[in-house]
């Protein structure tokens, strides 16, 4: 914190108080240079990370449509709740770290397909379908063929 008198940005507290709803936290500061006091407030940050869409629109993150999504790909499939939960929270971790608070959906979706394809592949072709918007049978063809290769290949 840097003192609004001399610009030192050494201090100390002398009294702190939670407001009464609990929302910001007052303090009563003390310079350690000049030994002026000021007060300082502190507030919970509410600027909400956003997931920027495809066609450029912004969307505040929602990490219950994304559980929602990844748990209709994972229904019906032999794969631990705790696996998709991880899955969920690892992608909820990567958003938090952005430094503009924003990361694109396209990133977002190619990070759950690569881990949805190690856990189980029906439901990695599920979310795809979904995701890639298949517009017909052939390109639902196109992704399994590719599935099916890179099965031979390991």
């Amino acid at each position: 914190m840097k003192c609004p008198f001399c610009g030192h940005v050494e201090d100390k507290v002398v009294d702190s108080r939670e407001s009464r709803e609990g929302e910001v936290i007052r303090r009563r500061r003390e310079c350690l240079k000049c030994e002026r006091r000021f007060t300082s407030y502190e507030r919970i940050d509410e600027i909400p990370y956003m997931v920027v869409k495809k066609d450029g629109r912004r969307e505040t993150f929602d990490r219950d449509k994304l559980l929602t999504g990844v748990l209709k790909a994972c229904e019906r499939r032999p794969i631990p709740t705790a696996k998709v939960e991880a899955l969920v929270n690892a992608v909820e971790k990567y958003v938090q770290e952005s430094r503009d608070r924003e990361r694109s959906t396209e990133k977002i979706g190619q990070m759950i397909m690569r881990r949805l394809k190690e856990l189980d592949q029906v439901a990695y072709v599920r979310f795809a379908s979904v995701y890639r918007d298949f517009k017909d049978v052939s390109d639902f063809m196109s992704e399994l063929t590719s599935l099916v290769k890179s099965n031979r290949t390991k």
